[in-house]
């Protein structure tokens, strides 16, 4: 999870059998903060992440999803009101295309070489220190 300048906010590891649309929950749980109150008022994701589940849980915490619906994962057309959309809003996520490709200049980091995920979630947030290091600094 990043925000809207590609500055990482949270990160889950799983294995690369898992649908990233599984790790939705578990990533945005990261994000919280126990003491403060703040959540994302509108989350862009791109249309991996278009199910009901995961719209029922926007919807239920107050967060609007900015999601295209995924026309492939549909076998018949959604009946009833069309979900809400925001185009403009959606090109912005190009801070998460950003992220990646910062991410990826670790070399030690892509392709995952590490056997333990603990092991590779230190190195992922060593990079994200670095990055946001670099940024701030």
């Amino acid at each position: 999870m990043v925000d809207r300048n590609g500055l990482p906010l949270a990160c889950t590891v799983s294995p690369a059998n898992v649908h990233d649309s599984r790790l939705y929950e578990p990533t945005l749980k990261a994000f919280e903060i126990p003491e403060v109150q703040d959540h994302p008022t509108i989350i862009s994701a791109d249309a991996a992440y278009d199910a009901r589940e995961i719209r029922q849980y926007n919807r239920k915490r107050g967060i609007k999803s900015n999601i295209p619906v995924n026309k492939r994962s549909r076998v018949h057309p959604k009946r009833g009101r069309p979900v809400w959309f925001d185009r403009e809003l959606y090109k912005k996520r190009s801070a998460v295309e950003r992220f990646f490709s910062w991410i990826e200049a670790f070399k030690k980091i892509v392709p995952r070489y590490e056997r333990y995920e603990h092991s590779f979630m230190g190195l992922i947030h060593l990079a994200c220190a670095v990055m946001i290091g670099r940024i701030l600094g």
